[in-house]
């Protein structure tokens, strides 16, 4: 089966957007490099850049299957293991890159990973992401059958300790960072809802989720300039009510919590549209 078809063989759509997308990132990195705009230390600012992707792919790839159930759109499911082997490949290069900033001094590598501790953080992300990548075929689920989704839910810890690696290796300017997490947050959300039998197909379920996940992000920035720097926790809180330079993290997580809300209200409106215009041909031909 090719990327682009879905199991019937069949031209996707859908696979084949993804699937073109996915390479979007590292084609336009590679153009950077080309054109020498990756600034006067290209190879760290790919690392950063690929780092970044991986982190971004790896939440798309959660965000699947809530937004399956939040849009009832089952066919999106088709494209959870792409988006996923995606953010393996950009973390995979992620640490070849750091391999070649360090002149591919493979002893020196294994020596960082282990004495810095961001960086033996993001290695075991890697290594869960490699655990994942390798057992995502469709072999490897009918071999391990229910430990398949056991193994499986190990995506959410590695997503965590991505976002931990993110924040320590960022030190200060972790506005990208809280972004991600107040994202994670909000998937966290998603799935503690379901377990506990709350309807995605509901919009003030919805709502109340995007509040939650924007309180969490305020809080994570508040606990990580309280513990983790010298800025004053209280002066970052308030730059969250000030407009007038920028957007945190919190708004932009709670912008895409509301996004969703209309969503279950749109679908409903696309179903009945579809009666309708087949109670009409119906009518038409009888």
């Amino acid at each position: 089966m090719l990327p682009w078809t879905d199991r019937a063989g069949k031209l996707s759509l859908l696979k084949l957007a993804v699937f073109c997308g996915c390479f979007v990132p590292a084609l336009l990195l590679a153009q950077a490099a080309w054109t020498d705009a990756l600034g006067a230390k290209p190879v760290m600012a790919a690392i950063h850049d690929t780092g970044d992707w991986a982190i971004r792919f790896l939440l798309l790839s959660l965000a699947v299957t809530p937004l399956r159930r939040i849009a009832q759109w089952s066919r999106l499911i088709l494209v959870r293991r792409m988006i996923g082997l995606a953010a393996l490949a950009y973390a995979c290069l992620h640490l070849v890159l750091y391999a070649a900033e360090l002149s591919w001094d493979i002893p020196r590598v294994a020596s960082e990973i282990w004495l810095r501790i961001y960086l033996t953080i993001g290695f075991v992300a890697l290594a869960g992401l490699i655990a994942l990548g390798a057992t995502s075929t469709d072999s490897a689920i009918r071999r391990l059958g229910r430990n398949w989704g056991r193994l499986h839910k190990a995506s959410y810890p590695i997503a965590v300790l991505g976002v931990v690696h993110f924040f320590l290796q960022s030190k200060i300017d972790v506005t990208e960072a809280t972004l991600m997490a107040g994202l994670l947050v909000l998937l966290l959300a998603y799935r503690l809802a379901t377990h506990w039998n709350f309807r995605l197909t509901s919009p003030l379920v919805l709502l109340a989720l995007a509040g939650i996940a924007g309180i969490g992000t305020v809080a994570i920035e508040y606990a990580w300039y309280a513990l983790a720097t010298g800025v004053p926790p209280l002066r970052v809180l308030a730059a969250n009510l000030d407009f007038a330079y920028s957007i945190r993290p919190t708004w932009w997580v709670v912008a895409v919590g509301l996004a969703l809300v209309p969503l279950p209200l749109i679908r409903l409106l696309v179903d009945r549209l579809r009666r309708y215009k087949g109670s009409v041909l119906e009518k038409a031909a009888s």
